[in-house]
């Protein structure tokens, strides 16, 4: 095995990161722009195209591993979509903690993407991410890009392929699928779950699952969510995890 492949697997569950972005979520859908007869100012139209999210987490948990060394986060992000062409663009930030090693203080996440319907019930996001992390140690680069599709149903079901083969800038491929679904429980809550599938090259592979319950209380979500692995120890994540977030 490879240096640089060995450094990628410890990565995975030890020292440097996994990197998250929330587009392993469903990503953002375009606006649709409003009729002619009730169209906005053009200042107003374009605010309309503008969204935020924000959020405090008592642990930032990606694809099984926690990012933050098991301590809360506060998380903000920004989406723009290009009214209804389907183009977007964002950015997304989280403090985290990869251990002395690495010494990253902050994860940016910057992206740029396509949503487009299939019909009614089918949705597909094309987006492409560029991770990266700031207040490294010297010497220590883990920024790279991946490529994320996501295909959703019915706004329950979601399947994600994330792709790079550069993995924490070692040359390295890696291949993440997952599935997840959300539905209504009743007297407002959800619930959620999904389970997930990373691979590296080289034959390391993982699987994490999730089981969680929200609910929305005016304009703030709050929610506790379950996450673990199929692997123990490092960075696995085996808790439940504390969100509160808001988005506009």
């Amino acid at each position: 095995m490879t240096n640089k492949l060995s450094l990628a697997l410890a990565a995975a569950l030890f020292a440097l990161p996994t990197f998250a972005f929330a587009q392993d979520a469903e990503a953002p859908a375009a606006e649709e722009a409003p009729a002619a007869e009730e169209a906005a100012p053009a200042e107003e139209e374009s605010e309309s195209n503008l969204s935020f999210n924000a959020a405090v987490v008592s642990d930032y948990v990606f694809r099984g591993l926690t990012q933050n060394d098991f301590k809360p986060a506060l998380q903000a992000g920004v989406d723009y979509s290009f009214g209804d062409s389907g183009f977007y663009v964002g950015a997304w930030g989280s403090n985290v903690d990869f251990g002395p090693f690495d010494g990253s203080d902050f994860e940016v996440d910057l992206y740029v993407g396509y949503n487009v319907d299939l019909s009614d019930d089918w949705n597909l996001d094309l987006n492409l991410t560029r991770y990266n992390y700031l207040g490294s140690n010297a010497g220590v680069d883990g920024n790279y890009n991946e490529l994320i599709t996501v295909l959703s149903y019915s706004e329950m079901l979601t399947f994600t392929l994330g792709y790079t083969n550069n993995y924490v800038n070692s040359d390295t491929n890696q291949l993440y699928f997952g599935v997840g679904g959300s539905w209504e429980v009743g007297n407002g809550f959800n619930l959620t779950a999904g389970v997930g599938h990373t691979d590296f090259e080289g034959g390391f592979n993982y699987t994490d699952w999730t089981l969680g319950v929200n609910r929305d209380f005016g304009p703030f979500n709050i929610g506790l969510n379950y996450y673990d692995t199929d692997v123990s120890g490092g960075r696995t994540s085996d808790q439940v995890v504390l969100a509160i977030s808001v988005g506009g």
